[in-house]
């Protein structure tokens, strides 16, 4: 795409309109093992799309005014699927399941089967799943100052979100190990910095397709919207909520502030990124300028102090209070236990 091509797509959209897609995994209602019959169920049915894995549905929602809006399509696409689903076969939503094997069937279809032939096996282990928030900014200047501004708060979406302790009937010892099955690929963790348009252009000619640009934050070509990946799928849908009003604040809250973005080194940001999937909301974090270490539940706090009054503004107060900083997904996981975790991400996926 040329630069004015790219500008007009982030120029377009609304501005602060907001959009999810979640993946989530259909199990067998009796082991909780992954089934792969995502094709089957799907049958045209819309807002639930294939995804690479045969086992995993994707719920999409249509961009909306507030988080609320996007809640309630996505509260109806999970009842939806899971009616399709029955009484078979059942659907969790985390960042990885349980105890399933580590590699699993892949869907049908040209673009699967190009990713198949070029990652092989790596295709394969990409059984993971992600909680996928589409801001739209309304100006292509401002969407490219967020991005670059959005970097080095990743981390903190990261430790909030975790929901992947247990992985091939082990517990990994991670906070989410879906990152690590990521990073397999090219182009996954954490994104560039993009210092304008041309260069962004230049970037994606190294490509054959821009949708292959998986990292966990991208500014998406077709949409025009800044789309953060870098969640884990939130097994309830107040769960969901939380943190899809935690990122439409915080984007909102970047937009708003005057200063220009520093470009920070990919490395830096790596650093906190492990430390978010390793230890979850238990990690501390390295200041990306000076290093220094802060605990990263004082470092939530604060910023949901400064949040607070944007997501007031935006109509997602009610949704960010739900957020915890005592336990994310990846503790209630580890609550339930290994042996019974995929029944009870079951029980929970429609509360």
């Amino acid at each position: 795409m040329t630069t004015d091509e790219l500008r007009a797509v982030f120029d377009a959209p609304d501005p602060l309109t907001i959009g999810l897609e979640e993946e989530v995994m259909l199990v067998d209602a009796q082991t909780f093992d992954l089934v792969p019959v995502a094709a089957e169920i799907l049958d045209g049915r819309p807002g639930l799309k294939l995804e690479l894995p045969a086992s995993q549905v994707e719920i999409v929602t249509v961009p909306a005014a507030t988080v609320g809006a996007a809640i309630v399509e996505l509260t109806d696409g999970r009842r939806r699927l899971a009616e399709a689903a029955s009484p078979t076969v059942r659907v969790i939503a985390a960042g990885v399941h349980p105890h399933a094997a580590p590699l699993g069937v892949l869907n049908q279809g040209a673009r699967y089967a190009a990713i198949l032939h070029e990652f092989q096996d790596v295709a394969r282990a990409q059984l993971v799943c992600a909680l996928q928030v589409h801001v739209a900014v309304g100006s292509a200047d401002a969407s490219l100052r967020a991005y670059n501004a959005l970097r080095p708060h990743l981390p903190e979406l990261a430790a909030l979100a975790a929901n992947a302790p247990f992985h091939a009937g082990r517990d990994t010892g991670y906070a989410s190990v879906r990152p690590l099955i990521g990073t397999l690929l090219p182009r996954q963790g954490v994104p560039p910095a993009i210092p304008s348009w041309a260069a962004f252009g230049e970037m994606l000619r190294w490509i054959d397709d821009p949708a292959t640009w998986w990292y966990e934050l991208r500014p998406h070509v077709v949409h025009g919207t800044l789309e953060v990946r870098v969640c884990d799928t939130q097994t309830t849908v107040q769960e969901a909520a939380a943190i899809a009003a935690y990122v439409h604040a915080l984007v909102a809250w970047l937009i708003e502030r005057d200063d220009e973005p520093e470009s920070v080194e990919c490395w830096r940001i790596e650093h906190n990124r492990f430390a978010a999937a390793r230890h979850g909301l238990d990690a501390s974090f390295a200041d990306v300028a000076t290093g220094e270490r802060r605990p990263v539940r004082d470092i939530l706090r604060e910023r949901l102090d400064a949040l607070q009054p944007v997501a007031e503004r935006l109509g997602c107060a009610a949704e960010l209070a739900g957020l915890s900083l005592e336990a994310n997904g990846a503790d209630r996981q580890r609550e339930a236990g290994l042996d019974a975790a995929a029944g009870w991400l079951a029980d929970r996926f429609l509360s």
